[in-house]
């Protein structure tokens, strides 16, 4: 209720909702930097490449989708570019319509590219 005692406060209201905001551009701002040093700048599901002039077409997808579960490992991200990434979303929805998007039930999505598979081998290479 706004002080006068009539209606809510819109006031309020839309500094609670600017403040959260701001909180998850935080949080997200710090995830994204980490995940961005710590992976190479590769997407995890089309294996397309980025330089820093399309970096920001690389996004930091939470693969258990809970995007307050941030390790400082990293073991919960992945870079994926925006196109596999929205579907990767779209899957995980669908899947989530049909009551299957429990983990490890059938109809779970993951990602197939493992961008990380030959390291050893090429940095032994070097």
């Amino acid at each position: 209720m706004a002080a006068n005692g009539k209606g809510p406060d819109h006031g309020r209201l839309d500094r609670v909702v600017a403040e959260a905001r701001r909180n998850r551009e935080q949080r997200e701002k710090g995830y994204r930097e980490q995940a961005l040093k710590m992976y190479p700048w590769v997407c995890g599901k089309c294996g397309r490449e980025f330089t820093r002039e399309t970096v920001s077409e690389l996004t930091v997808h939470h693969r258990d989708h809970n995007h307050d579960n941030n390790p400082s490992d990293g073991s919960n991200w992945e870079l994926l570019c925006l196109y596999c990434h929205d579907n990767e979303h779209s899957r995980y929805l669908d899947a989530e319509g049909q009551g299957s998007a429990q983990s490890g039930s059938p109809g779970t999505t993951t990602t197939t590219h493992k961008p990380f598979a030959d390291l050893a081998e090429l940095l032994k290479k070097k």
